[in-house]
């Protein structure tokens, strides 16, 4: 694999500073690598975790990492998405607070509801680092299922990534979590953990269609971060 299209992938799903911002088309034409970036941000995050004994803190300090590491980007599309699916109306007025400028309170429940799951599920994990890495992973699929199928509804980078993306590229993606089963975990786990990987980004797809007509790049984000929080608990109760 070609390293620019990956460094134009970082740049764009995380604040890592790699020096001139590429060609955008260098990751819109291989959006399937969207898991490559999974690896590298948990990475990152595991480090400072590794050395931390209090599991609360660990938890605490790889939920912040994993969120500032993105530029809180995909964090935006989750808070976005709460507003849309908590609006009353029909849909064209969940579309207006899909998009709008502002986070109203459905944004901020789901907020606060996600980031409470993905705190508990690192806590309770066997293994909090290899949780940590299999959700980042996991949720970059989810961005990778959504940007090859979820139809936009309205321009934007969305709809941008999408009129690049083959129908074949999660399978590609499915192909990038295969280095999952190095990690100290039993296959049982790793079963859960790719059964809710693959269910959230198809229930959000069913969900915004029917809400919203399609998806945009606020739902594609909220995949991100749904996507890793229940994978991570779907661990911790397995």
């Amino acid at each position: 694999m070609r390293m620019k299209p990956v460094l134009s992938l970082l740049q764009f799903t995380s604040v890592l500073s790699l020096g001139k911002t590429l060609d955008f088309d260098l990751f819109a034409r291989h959006s399937w690598i969207f898991p490559v970036a999974g690896y590298i941000i948990a990475l990152l995050v595991a480090v400072p975790v590794f050395f931390i004994t209090d599991t609360t803190l660990a938890a605490a300090v790889a939920v912040a990492g994993v969120i500032l590491l993105s530029g809180a980007h995909h964090f935006d599309g989750l808070l976005d998405l709460g507003d849309g699916l908590m609006a009353q109306g029909d849909r064209e007025k969940r579309k207006r607070a899909l998009t709008d400028r502002y986070v109203g309170a459905g944004g901020i429940a789901a907020g606060v509801v996600v980031t409470l799951l993905l705190f508990a599920g690192l806590h309770a994990a066997t293994s909090l680092i290899s949780a940590l890495i299999i959700g980042e992973v996991a949720a970059k699929f989810s961005m990778a299922f959504l940007t090859a199928y979820g139809t936009p509804f309205k321009e934007g980078m969305h709809s941008y990534l999408h009129q690049f993306a083959k129908p074949y590229f999660p399978f590609l993606s499915l192909l990038l979590c295969i280095p999952l089963v190095l990690l100290p975990v039993s296959p049982f786990h790793l079963a859960v953990a790719a059964i809710v990987m693959i269910l959230c980004p198809m229930g959000l797809l069913i969900v915004s269609e029917r809400l919203f007509g399609g998806v945009n790049g606020d739902v594609v984000g909220a995949a991100n971060e749904i996507t890793r929080a229940l994978v991570i608990v779907a661990l911790a109760l397995a």
